[in-house]
């Protein structure tokens, strides 16, 4: 993670419902917005939706988003109050896509015993660009 002035956390209390997914959709959208994200803003919207949807059906209580990062890199955080931590299925229609997006999408995920239940995170980064000088 960044360091200094591209630093950022923001955390947002979600509401024990599906309506949930969108606000967290907003959040993310929006703080990436501030932050000037350079990667993909749809890979990141996409994660956080299926992190959100995970947390909902498959854990307990209201979760918690946490997005930190700046320009070119951004981890994302959903905590819930359950200490189930999550196992991947098989992808399709039957089970949902969930962590199989969030594999795919992100260059690194995984989960966290916390007190009082889980965080499942994931982290993505803005695609390098080349940097040419001068000389």
């Amino acid at each position: 993670m960044g360091t200094g002035l591209d630093s950022h956390m923001v955390e947002h209390h979600l509401a024990e419902e599906m309506g949930s997914i969108s606000v967290a959709r907003q959040v993310a959208r929006d703080t990436l917005m501030t932050w000037g994200y350079r990667g993909r803003f749809e890979d990141v919207l996409l994660v956080v939706s299926e992190m959100v949807t995970n947390a909902l059906v498959h854990g307990a209580g209201a979760p918690v988003l946490r997005i930190a990062g700046g320009l070119g890199h951004i981890r994302v955080e959903v905590g819930d109050s359950s200490d189930a931590l999550p196992r991947p299925r098989s992808p399709g229609p039957s089970d949902g896509w969930g962590l199989h997006v969030v594999e795919e999408l992100s260059i690194a995920w995984g989960t966290s015993l916390q007190e009082g239940g889980k965080v499942v995170w994931c982290e993505l980064a803005a695609p390098l660009t080349a940097v040419t000088t001068a000389d």
